[in-house]
């Protein structure tokens, strides 16, 4: 069942892919174990910097849910969530985060600012990691290995 959510949110971080985004995907899973948001990256087509997978997905799913806190739902994501991401997953009360490639660089849940073991964060999450980890971390590795050929 998690490699399902997985593979479909690999699906999503393939179609930014093919974009010209940076491959993430999100979708967000509810309590009876349908998807009910799901989206990519779109930060370089929005002009956006705050539209990773995970905000689009989150959006989505709370004005589907008409409610600003997705209590009982989950979310799963192809790289681990930055700590932009991680605050509103905090805020939105996702119950799991599962997230494929951690993320050295950036990451905000395992790695760098590790938002949810501070005191001030209202909300933590489960958090599962290493899911569909060898294809998150292969869609990435490429496209950035061509960004670097492209140079």
């Amino acid at each position: 069942m998690f490699t399902t959510y997985m593979n479909e949110a690999l699906a999503e971080a393939t179609k930014a892919l093919e974009r010209g985004e940076i491959p993430v995907g999100a979708v967000v899973v509810g309590s009876s174990g349908n998807i009910i948001a799901r989206a990519g990256n779109e930060t370089r087509s929005r002009l956006d910097p705050s539209a990773h997978a995970e905000v689009l997905a989150i959006r989505q799913a709370c004005e589907i849910l008409e409610t600003e806190r997705l209590v009982g739902c989950d979310l799963y994501v192809t790289l681990e969530p930055c700590a932009m991401c991680a605050a509103l997953i905090a805020n939105a009360r996702i119950r799991r985060v599962y997230f494929g490639a951690s993320d050295p660089k950036s990451g905000g849940i395992q790695q760098g600012a590790r938002i949810f073991e501070h005191k001030q964060t209202h909300h933590a999450p489960e958090i599962y990691s290493g899911i569909g980890e060898e294809k998150a971390a292969k869609l990435l590795t490429n496209f950035f290995a061509n960004k670097r050929k492209q140079k």
